[in-house]
């Protein structure tokens, strides 16, 4: 289906107007009228790009605005943007490969993090015995924030249980849970307090925070190394006018995040939760396991997300919750699951 006007609660197609439940503006930031107002005025002080290195002769104090404002949001030691949340995971990944041993993954990891010759963390339901030997090694970890076709954080309590024999740094991508999950949307990274040596958060910020680019937190000098790779030092940053309007837009983000837990509450007030529906209070996301019932919305003039993130996998069929959803959007699309 392509469309001619961003799809917000409402998108229309064949001149017919669908409520629409799809997307990733988790906040509703795209078609806000205040948060467009300041891009503007951003775009206007700062260009509509700036193609530069980020360690050229000439420095940006918008740069040091919207990293400072993340870092205070995530709860991190420090933040550095860059131009997309898949370069963000690229770059660590790149960095990591020179201090790491061995890689695990947990799930279906988003590619931005995806590494060859990685290890399930889990196998048969069963922790990786490599995990439990006596071999002193340096081992990364690799997780999605919220993997997919969930809808609650990662459960990280496993790594009690690995040897202490292994030093154990932990890369997550929180594309779907930063500016979502956490007291304002702050995201799971600062609630980690795990035996392990170092954290490293990655994430899109074209999701919850309606600006295109990506951020990776951590601490200090692990942000230093980053900054110090030919891959960061010889790519443009992050557009200025859009890491100044993160600082900028910091009131606009709690207001946002407030509507979409309201809805998220409303919903759980008045969904009848069959077996075939997947969905928690504090995640935006419906998951679907009837393909009829996606067809039955469709009738009732209601479009939800339905993709395929390979060519051989089963469609997946979200519900996306956002703040800009009104009462009366969620009552018809419950009134449908609930009746259907």
């Amino acid at each position: 289906m392509i469309v001619e006007k961003f799809p917000d609660r409402i998108i229309e197609i064949d001149q017919t107007q669908y409520l629409y439940f799809g997307g990733t503006a988790y906040l509703g930031l795209p078609t806000n009228q205040k948060f467009q107002d300041l891009v503007v005025q951003n775009i206007l002080k700062w260009g509509t790009t700036y193609g530069s290195s980020r360690t050229a002769n000439i420095q940006l104090t918008a740069y040091d605005a919207g990293e400072r404002f993340l870092a205070s949001h995530i709860g991190s030691e420090s933040t550095v943007t860059v131009s997309s949340g898949m370069l963000a995971g690229k770059l660590v990944l790149e960095k990591l490969k020179k201090q790491t041993d061995c890689f695990y993954h947990l799930n279906e990891i988003h590619s931005a993090i995806q590494i060859e010759n990685s290890l399930p963390v889990f196998i048969n339901e069963k922790l990786n015995t490599n995990l439990l030997d006596s071999k002193p090694e340096k081992i990364t970890i690799l997780t999605d924030g919220v993997p997919s076709f969930q809808t609650r954080p990662i459960d990280l309590s496993f790594l009690n249980e690995i040897s202490n024999q292994k030093e154990i740094t932990l890369v997550i991508d929180e594309s779907h849970s930063l500016g979502i999950i956490g007291e304002n949307g702050s995201g799971i990274y600062s609630s980690i307090d795990l035996p392990i040596k170092r954290k490293i958060l990655v994430s899109s910020l074209g999701k919850a925070f309606g600006l295109t680019g990506g951020v990776i937190a951590s601490d200090s000098n692990f942000i230093k190394e980053i900054k110090e790779i030919e891959t960061f030092t010889s790519a443009a940053g992050m557009n200025p006018a859009f890491v100044q309007t993160l600082s900028d837009a910091s009131e606009i983000y709690k207001k946002q995040h407030q509507k979409l837990k309201e809805n998220l509450n409303y919903i759980d007030s008045i969904l009848v939760q069959p077996n075939d529906i997947k969905f928690d209070k504090n995640y935006p996301l419906i998951y679907l396991l009837s393909n009829e019932l996606v067809e039955k919305l469709k009738r009732e003039k209601i479009i939800i997300a339905s993709f395929r993130y390979t060519k051989e996998a089963e469609p997946l069929n979200r519900i996306v919750i956002t703040a800009n959803h009104l009462k009366e959007d969620l009552d018809k699309l419950i009134q449908v699951i609930n009746y259907k």
